[in-house]
């Protein structure tokens, strides 16, 4: 394959021709940095570089992994920490005192082993509370397909970054969505593992109440499964881990996944779902239905109804008040108004304002969900399908706070997540797949859900979703 060329490749593509000598890590990673000094005065989806030490290491003798040599980025928040580099949440604050992470995560350190190199970390929204990139510490990110609307976020530059070929892959995280929704947003496969399959240690133990877990944007089905296989499982000292599963995830690509019982939920109660995304599900349904599988109209009813938003919205709300709290400390003074936007100002008061009777009530509702939910798959259901958001892309400004509409951002943001955020509280994996373009040409992902710790059913039938409705040729209009 010519140079040129190159970035058209998955990861496990460009690991193999390193495995086999036909190209050297270094070769890989000088590719990437070309490609972002092209790309990014556009997208503007890497804010942190790290070329030279890149550089160094690629040039050097990299660990045996199953993904060595292949160039890697971080996200600028939550679990992608690494010991000495910056780490600013999307913040002015942290930006301005050019924090830096104290230690480096037990997940990082997961990704170095695996070979992948990493050449820098990505944009995010501030404080991560956005499904729009757009922080005012750094600028927004642009769509591939169309650089007047948004990536996504909070995973936005990761998702542009991946999107446009720069790299073939790169670290996500997801709290109510933020791995799913940009991969919707940008043509990708965003797969949101199951509660305590990837450890978030050692800094943190888990990250809102639960719901918050990390790992990463891909272009393929077999990325997705190699990279899981490399970052999973219990660490010591985690809370709690998810069963472990029977086999390596990349031998479920491929493996017959046998004749499955599917459910559709198109379309959710108090909120507008666009027709171009409920248009996805059901041809996703149909395509399903042609690969053999029983198809109907079943759903949970709790997920239509959307019941959990409001115990969901206390616990954001508390776990944001104290990190807002935290970083004051870091600091040394306490921050205010004048520190971030006004939503998230509203935000971090309406934390302060949940009292531990409040958040107690939450946790137990949580509990409940995920016990009616979870009753849905014991029941006999495989897998539920749905859009992955509620509309296509937003246009850029259009989810960014008005001081003028308190709340209002956060309050659409909230239904734009209208079916990825239920299962941030059920802890169950979900994986959105890029089967579905509109008219305008921008992608509209579709999401499946399998019952808890059946990352193994939804790697199957991704994959034959993949060759049933290929994706992997189609690129968008900015790309290498």
């Amino acid at each position: 394959m010519a140079s040129d060329d190159l970035w058209k490749l998955d990861a496990t593509a460009q690991a193999e021709l390193v495995r086999t000598r036909r190209i050297t890590p270094r070769e890989l990673v000088d590719g990437a940095i070309a490609r972002f000094e092209k790309l990014n005065p556009t997208l503007n989806a890497v804010i942190h570089e790290h070329f030279e030490r890149a550089r160094r290491e690629a040039g050097g003798t990299l660990p045996d992994g199953p993904l060595r040599g292949v160039p890697f980025l971080l996200k600028d928040l939550g679990g992608g920490y690494a010991k000495g580099d910056p780490l600013y949440w999307g913040t002015r604050f942290l930006r301005d005192a050019d924090y830096r992470a104290p230690s480096t995560a037990y997940l990082v350190e997961k990704f170095r082993r695996a070979g992948l190199v990493v050449v820098g970390r990505t944009n995010v929204p501030e404080l991560g509370a956005w499904a729009t990139t757009e922080p005012e510490s750094s600028g927004p990110c642009r769509n591939p397909w169309n650089p007047a609307h948004t990536s996504g976020g909070s995973s936005g530059g990761a998702a542009a970054a991946v999107a446009s070929g720069m790299v073939p892959a790169a670290h996500a995280s997801d709290g109510g969505g933020s791995i799913r929704n940009p991969a919707s947003q940008c043509g990708l496969v965003g797969l949101k593992p199951t509660r305590g399959r990837i450890s978030l240690g050692p800094a943190i133990g888990e990250f809102w109440q639960g719901m918050a877990i990390e790992f990463a944007v891909t272009r393929s089905v077999r990325d997705t499964a190699v990279l899981l296989d490399a970052v999973q499982g219990f660490m010591s000292g985690d809370p709690y881990a998810a069963i472990p599963p029977e086999r390596p995830y990349v031998q479920e690509v491929g493996r017959a996944p046998g004749r499955l019982r599917i459910g559709i939920l198109a379309e959710r109660e108090r909120v507008l779902v666009h027709p171009d995304c409920v248009e996805a599900a059901r041809v996703a349904g149909r395509v399903l239905s042609g690969l053999g599988h029983e198809v109907d109209a079943s759903h949970p009813p709790e997920i239509a109804a959307g019941e959990i938003d409001r115990a969901a919205v206390a616990v954001v709300a508390a776990n944001q008040a104290r990190d807002v709290e935290r970083f004051g400390e870091i600091l040394g003074r306490e921050l205010g108004p004048d520190d971030m936007d006004s939503d998230n100002w509203a935000i971090t008061e309406l934390g302060r304002e949940v009292s531990s009777s409040r958040y107690l009530n939450a946790i137990e509702h949580f509990a409940r969900f995920q016990r009616q939910v979870a009753a849905w798959w014991a029941d006999g259901h495989d897998l539920l399908v749905t859009p992955t958001i509620t509309a296509p892309p937003p246009r850029l400004g259009e989810l960014v706070p008005d001081p003028a509409t308190p709340l209002d951002a956060w309050t659409r943001t909230g239904q734009l997540l209208g079916f990825t955020l239920p299962f941030n509280v059920t802890g169950q994996p979900a994986m959105s797949l890029p089967l579905h373009w509109n008219a305008a040409g921008l992608p509209i992902g579709v999401q499946l859900i399998a019952a808890f710790g059946r990352e193994d059913v939804l790697i199957r039938v991704a994959a034959q979703l993949e060759e049933a409705l290929p994706w992997r040729e189609r690129w968008p209009g900015v790309h290498a």
